[in-house]
């Protein structure tokens, strides 16, 4: 090699090894109420220089080249439009940036036009939603101490949530996290977690969503617009993104917990239509001295998938997925000696399968008017067999659960746009149920396993919606509407109306008040559940909606540019909540019990009263910082008409995260991010146990009549998240180390009967969930 061609390689190797990192931030911007694209919009890059920028498209597509990686915040402006403030763009060297931002259209006079930038990260995507509702963000899931790339634990960091360390259930203003509903791409879906509703409904370990498939999304916690149905807490409603159309982009992963492996791109190169799609296997083998025992035979693997395509005159189609499949066993031990609690002779064997496939339409009839429609496919099978050692240690049947429900749905809706001041949306969902259920269980030892349930069929469930944004005044905004229901299975039907008000009383200051009546089916098995102290099949069929009124006054306030304030007083009144007639027990604190056996009726009440608080720093110069706080009241009536607190009647949750991100390295292009929260809360509730008649019948048995007047020690909770991210030219690397439950506080998840010391002891698990892994980008 000659001299000159050794000093051109050198050159060209200092050259990369030292040049600025860039990369490109694409996008569209939309009008928020019609979707339509806006032509000639301005897209600013804040605080750089010299200014970077580019305007949009006919089609409402912007792409700014070449911006150095980094954080960034984004201006978008365009006349007769409210300017917009998009916050915590991240920049990275191994992908692109694509951002989708929607304008609101002004209704003030152009002499009253220059108003405050209205700010993202403030405001919920869905703009019908008056109060109770924070958009939470794909980044937040990443770099949030304890969100652990899951959306559920980022969730509970929000005001009105909480939830426990060793499971992602969403307590929601105290009420039982089975009353929160999953929607994916517009229509409900089953728990998306591993291991989902089976030692606790509406939780599971963890998240099956990976969070190179979200979008940004909402979370509402009480009082909804009126397109959210068969929902009684909460909805999670989340979103999946479009894959990248112009450039293919790839991500490995690898940790302690598993590898994951992602793809998008173009189907052909110039083309519309874009793929994307997340594969990940774990398993916890790694973590056993850190986890329970048995922990290192849980094995999991979740796919998702998104393909786009565009069309010139028909529309946008869609076709999406996720399927998980999960497995767990737990072998007993083969010495009596050692059987100191129930399961310690349990043969267990766990698999269960859960999928969503949709087909996704979106037409524009005219500018002002679109269509949307999805049909999906849900299913979720659980095959659990359990088996006990009797006193010759041969296994005997001891219990099973043999559950394939699938749902066919169809959500469609007509959004217009009437004018500046009113939009409304127009819907019907209709979801058909598939059943096929098999529960039965031994009701003392060595007996044969008793039938609980055993039914299969179909029915369906209807839902009609109408809700419309009305601008009342330039100050004042109105969000009304009514959703109806009807149950085929037993006819029961429910007519919902939500009214929502929000007064500007500043250009940094809102007042709002929101209502509306909500309600949820249960889990169907229950309701065809057979009652054995009378030996009647199918007691509960006709079992009605549990229901809610909510009331909510909000106060919120940009105390700057980069702190906001939102304190909501709320009161939620349930009603129709299935009880037992002249007892304590009620299903408004259900946690896990599969095996329910009895005859229940709709004359149960609740009630939740509080105020939630929100304090949160937008990062700047690299620091964030967010304090969340509820005080609250969660009381139910059972069957013998007593008001007792609920076993969720935490009374108090805080939660306070900040972190700290310093720009290092050559240009100052790599990263290193410092996060931590700081959690305290309440412990849930429980009933005495009686030592004594424990002592005699050789398992827990509880005083009802006081059913939920203890309560649990508080918990202090610490996560952790460190991140390290090295940017070179068209590739991105990442080393994160996440812990849940740093300082292994232990959570209170009940009682057990220790039959070697003849006592009762509390069942006290300290998970500490450490997850080391490495990331690349190109």
């Amino acid at each position: 090699m000659t001299r000159s061609a050794c000093f051109l390689f050198l050159l060209l190797f200092a050259q990369q090894l030292y040049s600025q990192a860039t990369q490109t931030i694409r996008g569209v911007v939309i009008d928020e109420a019609s979707n339509q694209p806006i032509f000639a919009a301005a897209v600013t890059v804040l605080n750089t220089n010299p200014a970077i920028g580019a305007y949009t498209d006919s089609l409402g597509n912007f792409t700014i080249l070449k911006v150095p990686v980094g954080r960034y915040d984004l201006q978008v402006s365009y006349l007769g439009y409210e300017t917009s403030i998009v916050r915590e763009v991240t920049v990275i060297a191994g992908k692109q940036t694509f951002l989708s931002i929607s304008l609101k259209e002004s209704v003030a006079q152009l002499a009253e036009m220059l108003v405050k930038p209205r700010e993202n990260k403030a405001l919920p995507l869905n703009k019908m939603a008056t109060l109770s509702t924070k958009m939470l963000s794909v980044e937040e899931a990443k770099r949030y101490a304890g969100g652990f790339d899951d959306p559920a634990r980022l969730a509970s960091s929000i005001a009105g949530a909480s939830s426990n360390s060793g499971d992602n259930g969403i307590i929601i203003r105290g009420n039982a996290p089975k009353f929160m509903q999953w929607k994916m791409e517009g229509v409900e879906i089953p728990s998306p977690n591993h291991f989902g509703d089976l030692n606790y409904l509406g939780g599971g370990v963890l998240t099956a969503l990976s969070s190179q498939m979200l979008a940004n999304s909402d979370f509402f916690t009480g009082a909804f617009p009126a397109e959210y149905s068969n929902a009684l807490s909460g909805v999670f409603d989340i979103a999946m993104r479009t894959g990248n159309n112009q450039k293919r982009e790839s991500t490995l992963q690898v940790g302690l917990i598993g590898l994951e492996n992602a793809s998008e791109g173009p189907f052909k190169k110039g083309g519309r239509a874009s793929y994307l799609y997340n594969y990940r296997y774990s398993t916890l083998a790694l973590l056993e001295g850190l986890l329970p025992e048995d922990a290192n035979t849980i094995k999991y693997q979740d796919l998702s998938f998104k393909l786009n395509f565009p069309t010139k005159n028909a529309g946008t189609f869609s076709v999406w997925g996720i399927s998980f499949i999960d497995n767990a066993s737990s072998k007993p031990k083969k010495d009596s000696k050692e059987w100191e609690y129930e399961d310690d002779n349990e043969d267990n064997v766990i698999k269960q399968k859960t999928g969503v496939l949709g087909l996704g339409h979106k037409y524009f009839f005219n500018n002002s008017t679109y269509w949307k429609t999805t049909l999906a496919a849900t299913v979720n099978d659980v095959d659990w067999t359990a088996q006990k050692l009797n006193a010759e240690l041969a296994l005997k049947p001891f219990s099973k659960i043999t559950n394939t429900n699938s749902n066919l749905v169809l959500s469609t809706y007509v959004n217009k746009k009437f004018n500046a001041r009113h939009i409304n949306r127009t819907g019907i969902v209709l979801t058909g149920m598939r059943y096929d259920m098999l529960l039965n269980k031994s009701l003392k030892s060595g007996a044969t396993p008793t039938e609980i349930v055993n039914a299969d069929g179909e029915s369906l469930l209807v839902s009609a919606y109408s809700s419309s944004a009305i601008q009342l005044t330039d100050k004042l905004l109105m969000n009304a509407g009514v959703n109806g229901q009807f149950f085929t299975l037993n006819e029961r039907y429910t007519v919902e109306p939500r009214l929502g008000f929000k007064y500007q009383l500043s250009e940094r200051q809102s007042l709002g008040l929101a209502y509306g009546l909500h309600s949820r089916l249960e889990r169907l098995n229950y309701y065809f559940n057979n009652d054995l102290a009378t030996g009647e099949k199918a007691v509960n069929k006709n079992l009605d909606f549990s229901k809610a009124h909510h009331i909510v006054l909000g106060y919120d306030w940009n105390i700057s540019e980069l702190v906001h304030l939102k304190i909501e007083p709320y009161y939620q009144q349930l009603y129709s909540i299935p009880v037992i007639p002249d007892s304590s027990f009620s299903f408004i604190n259900l946690q896990s019990d599969l095996f329910f056996s009895e005859k229940l009726e709709n004359t149960g009440l609740g009630r939740n009263y509080g105020i939630d608080l929100m304090l949160e720093k937008y990062m700047s110069k690299g620091f964030y910082y967010l304090f969340s706080g509820s005080v609250f009241n969660a009381e139910y009536r059972g069957g013998d008409h007593v008001w007792r607190d609920t076993r969720f009647n935490r009374n108090y949750v805080f939660n306070v995260l900040a972190g700290k991100e310093w720009q290092i390295g050559q240009n100052k292009q790599n990263s290193l991010s410092l996060n931590i929260r700081l959690s305290y809360q309440g412990g849930n509730r429980y009933s005495p146990v009686d030592e004594a008649a424990s002592r005699l019948r050789k398992e827990v048995v509880y005083d009802e009549n006081q059913a939920y007047s203890v309560q649990s020690d508080p918990m202090t909770n610490v996560h952790f998240t460190a991140i390290y991210k090295l940017n070179k030219r068209n590739r991105s690397s990442e080393i994160a180390l996440k812990i849940i439950n740093l300082t292994q506080q232990a959570d209170f998840r009940g009682h057990l009967y220790n039959y070697l010391e003849n006592k009762v002891d509390q069942e006290l698990p300290a998970l500490l969930i450490p997850n080391l892994s490495y990331k690349i980008e190109f």
